[in-house]
């Protein structure tokens, strides 16, 4: 009988848990695909198939719930990046995760893409607690960029890092924004061009020493020629 009452309870918070999970999941698309002002808890909740009542047996605000279903998406976003690179050795992984990230099939899927180019505009007006999901993954994908570098660990690293992450995001949020297909395209093609191309470092070319036995060539003639010699 005591099993069977520790049973219950234990049984009970799993559902909830297993409600919250999917209220979250679904805000989570929302956000991205309608923003965070276009996110209301009425329609988060019969999505999730809930009536609205239940709202607050999960959370405290509807900011709670946004700052949660930011959470979600950003580790999403960032399984994605990691997933993407793992396996792939540097600097080949960066690579392979700037043409996952800037493809076609990225800027088509929103609700399941990466949140902070389909939430960045908006992000600045937000409760404390959601700019702080932002921030951590910012963050959190700089350094999984960084780490990709021959550099890693050097200044330079992550300075490179800030910058791909801020052409890579941007690039997106333009290529979403047009409505013409070719310069969408060109817009994420450009970036992954600018982005992949070797550094000046290892564009350069090293000169070759000339061999110790080639002659030397000869001096050319001095155009100062005494006339009498």
């Amino acid at each position: 009988m005591l099993i069977m009452r520790k049973a219950i309870p234990n049984a009970r918070t799993a559902a909830k848990e297993a409600t919250h999970e999917r209220i979250v999941s679904v805000a989570s698309r929302a956000i991205r695909r309608q923003g965070y002002h276009g996110t209301g808890v009425a329609d988060i909740m019969k999505e999730a198939g809930l009536t609205h009542g239940a709202f607050y047996a999960h959370f405290d605000s509807r900011e709670a719930m946004l700052a949660e279903a930011a959470a979600m998406a950003c580790a999403e976003s960032a399984a994605f990046a990691a997933g993407a690179a793992a396996g792939e050795p540097s600097p080949r992984a960066l690579a392979t995760l700037l043409q996952a990230y800037l493809s076609r099939q990225h800027v088509e899927s929103v609700d399941i893409g990466c949140p902070l180019a389909a939430l960045g505009s908006e992000t600045s007006r937000q409760a404390p607690e959601v700019r702080r999901v932002a921030t951590r993954h910012i963050k959190e994908m700089v350094d999984l960029i960084a780490r990709q570098s021959p550099q890693w660990g050097q200044p330079a690293a992550h300075e490179q890092a800030l910058v791909t992450m801020a052409t890579m995001v941007g690039a997106l949020v333009l290529a979403r924004a047009v409505d013409d297909t070719a310069l969408s395209d060109s817009l994420r093609e450009a970036s992954l061009k600018h982005l992949t191309q070797p550094t000046d470092s290892t564009q350069a070319t090293p000169t070759t020493p000339p061999h110790p036995s080639a002659p030397s060539a000869p001096d050319a003639p001095s155009p100062h020629v005494d006339a009498a010699g």
